[in-house]
This record gives C-alpha cells, sequence and structure tokens, in this order.
C-alpha cells in the first residue's frame, strides 16, 4: 500500500481522462434531439479519454510497469484515438457550422488513416505471441522501431492538417452567416476558435516531438549530444494544455453552446427550369422586390434572416438568394443593411427627430450594434452619422 503509482504529472493525465468522460456524458444525457453536433464532441472528448491513459500506460512513471505486468494484452489500444480524434472534432466544427450537415459516403475517407493504422498494427504487433510483444514492451523495442515512428510521424502531421482545416472553416463562417442573417454581431465564436487552436496547439508540440523521434530513429541522427530534457518538457507541456484546454471548455460550454447559429450547408445550384430561371434573371421581378421592401419596411426586424424574407415575399429563399446576389450585387447582410442606412438617413434629417439619440436610430432601424452602425453608415454616405446630420440639418436651421 505503500507503493507510488502515480506522480504528479500522472495525476493531470488521469484528471484529464476523467473529466472528458464525465464531460462526454453530460453532452450525450443533455442532448437536445436531432443535434448531431454534441455527438461528435462527446466522441471526440472519448477520445481523449483514451490518449492520456495511453500515454500514462507508456510512460508513466510507476504505473507503466503495473500495466506491463497485470494487462499487457490492453498495450497500445488507446494509441487508435490518435487516429481518430482530429477528423471527430472537424465533423465537430462542420456541423456545429452548417444546420443541414449529414455523414454522406465520401465522410467515411476520414476513416482510411485508422484502417491503415489498425492493419499496421496487426501486421506488426498484434499477430506475434504474447510472449514476445511483452519482451518488447519491457525493454521499449517496438515503441522506437523505425515504422512505428514513421506511422507516429505521419498520424501526428495528419492531425495538424485537421485543425488547420477546422480552423479555415471556423474564419469562413462569418461569410457564410453573412448571406442569410441581417445582424451577426451576437455570435460569439471564440470559445470555438479557443478549442481549435488550443487543440492545435497541443498538436504542434506532438508534432515536433513526432519529428524529433523521426529525424533521430528513422534518420539516423545522433542525439546524445543534446539535451533530452527539453524534449521531456515539450512532452510534459502537452498534457498540462490539454487539461487546462478539458478544462475550460466544460465551463465556457454550457454558456455557448446553446446560442451559437448554424447555417446552411453550400451546395451546387440545381439547373432552374427556363420560366423560373427568366423570372430570376428579370429586372422587374428585382424592382419588385424593392418595392416591397421599402413600402412594408421588413428590414426593420432587427434579427431578420434570409428564410423569414422569403416567407413574406412568397420565394424561395434559395431564389431570393440568387436575386439579392445577381441584382443588387450584395449579400444579404448588405442587402438588408442598406435599407436601414437609407432609412436612419431619413430619420437623421427630420427635424421632428433632433431630440433622437444616435442610439434610438440605430435601434429603430434594426441595428443591434453602435460600431457596426457607424462603420455601415460611413462607408455608405461617407460620413458618421453625427457629422452626417449636423451637416443636413445646420441649414435647416438657418432658415
Amino acid at each position: 500500500m505503500n507503493q507510488v503509482v502515480f506522480n504528479f504529472h500522472d495525476v493531470i493525465l488521469l484528471m484529464t481522462a476523467t473529466l472528458c468522460v464525465l464531460f462526454s456524458a453530460l453532452l450525450v444525457v443533455t442532448n437536445p434531439p436531432k443535434n448531431i453536433s454534441n455527438y461528435f464532441l462527446a466522441a471526440f472528448l472519448l477520445t481523449h479519454a483514451c490518449i492520456p491513459l495511453h500515454e500514462l500506460m507508456m510512460w508513466g512513471a510507476e504505473f507503466k510497469h503495473t500495466v506491463r505486468d497485470n494487462f499487457p494484452q490492453i498495450y497500445f489500444l488507446g494509441s487508435f484515438a490518435y487516429y481518430i480524434d482530429a477528423a471527430l472534432l472537424y465533423f465537430y466544427v462542420k456541423s456545429l457550422i452548417f444546420r443541414d450537415f449529414h455523414i454522406r459516403r465520401k465522410d467515411y475517407y476520414h476513416l482510411i488513416p485508422i484502417t491503415l493504422y489498425a492493419i499496421f498494427m496487426v501486421a506488426a504487433y498484434f499477430r506475434f505471441p504474447l510472449a514476445q510483444r511483452l519482451e518488447w514492451i519491457n525493454h521499449e523495442i517496438f515503441v522506437y522501431s523505425a515504422p512505428y515512428i514513421t506511422s507516429d510521424f505521419l498520424c501526428k502531421v495528419l492531425r495538424a492538417i485537421y485543425c488547420i482545416a477546422c480552423f479555415r472553416l471556423i474564419l469562413k463562417y462569418k461569410d457564410l452567416l453573412k448571406a442569410t442573417h441581417s445582424n451577426i454581431e451576437k455570435v460569439d465564436v471564440f470559445w470555438l476558435k479557443l478549442l481549435v487552436v488550443g487543440f492545435l496547439i497541443v498538436t504542434l508540440m506532438e508534432l515536433f516531438l513526432g519529428v524529433s523521434k523521426f529525424v533521430g530513429v528513422v534518420m539516423h541522427f545522433d542525439f546524445h549530444h543534446y539535451n533530452l530534457s527539453f524534449f521531456e518538457f515539450i512532452g510534459l507541456s502537452g498534457y498540462y494544455v490539454t487539461f487546462i484546454l478539458v478544462c475550460t471548455l466544460v465551463f465556457t460550454s454550457m454558456r455557448y453552446f446553446a446560442n451559437f447559429e448554424a447555417v446552411r450547408q453550400k451546395k451546387e445550384p440545381e439547373p432552374a427550369k427556363k420560366p423560373v430561371q427568366e423570372k430570376l434573371l428579370n429586372p422587374e421581378y428585382a424592382e419588385k422586390i424593392d418595392s416591397v421592401m421599402r413600402s412594408e419596411k421588413p428590414y426593420l426586424m432587427a434579427d431578420i434572416t434570409l428564410d423569414v424574407l422569403a416567407e413574406k415575399l412568397a420565394i424561395p429563399a434559395r431564389d431570393l438568394s440568387m436575386i439579392i446576389n445577381r441584382h443588387f450585387d450584395n449579400n444579404f447582410y448588405e442587402f438588408i443593411n442598406n435599407y436601414r442606412i437609407e432609412e436612419a438617413k431619413k430619420i437623421l434629417i427630420d427635424p421632428k427627430n433632433k431630440d433622437k439619440t444616435i442610439t434610438d436610430i440605430y435601434l429603430e432601424v434594426g441595428f443591434n450594434s453602435k460600431s457596426v452602425f457607424n462603420t455601415f453608415f460611413k462607408k455608405i454616405v461617407g460620413q458618421t452619422p453625427s457629422e452626417y446630420r449636423q451637416v443636413r440639418q445646420a441649414p435647416e436651421l438657418a432658415n
């Protein structure tokens, strides 16, 4: 009972695994119906419960000896998580951003890395007798073999690529949102960026170690002249960054997950029938839409979306989006806010509204943010709202 099984670094790994399991269970139990994104996040967290346990078995101060003596059959099983976790993160981000996301046949190609790794492990490790595998484990022969080091290096490169793909999706998200929403200021993706950037940092740390091992073992570079404690420091830092990342995710997720605004995935436009196509290309049709916008002023609704406007105009949302792009040369966000600026200009120069503040006016015309209103106004008019009001009302006051 006096034997020390875990040191402090090992405890961090155990806490990370425990948090991941508990949080993934919470996500599944509390998941709203038809919300596929939480299942991907739960699966991602489960893989990150397997990874620290695998690291404990491989490098734990005393725990690795306990596993080798009692459970040698489960050695390397946790390593499979490295070949699927980044793909699950990518699917999580994609399913969170696109409300109509679903698994397609080509998405199964993402299982190729873990399938190839399974074939490699069976051929290079699991097919051998347990006694031989125990010798490889105890003397750490297999883990420092050129084939295993190469597969580990390629895995770390692939994980970094997935992280970059996730970050590109997030950067494109607000542009996609502008195609369907008139106000995007309330959408906060900082927590999602934090998740992806944090995971990228951990992945790059592990990639650095993977490159070091690949160069040292496969390329036969002599590391004996270097201070290997630096590489140990990088590895341990990855453990702590992962732990902080999981803690941050747990404490921020409940605040932000429910407020995330998804968009539709862009699809190739279907060829329209000739009468429909002629209608969409007809300038008179766009003029009718403009007439309704000016007479009924639906843009005054603060959170109006493409779907809401399409229903009001009795036009399919995809067709309306096409008309806005072709005839008005704008996305939906700019289309709506241009009308709002025109309305704001009328209010600003009307002497009856001289007591209205700029805040009163931007809220009245449908904006949710003063900074966005000022930016849009100056872009279109060339002046700030205050400057425009002073210049336009000065002649009125002089008379």
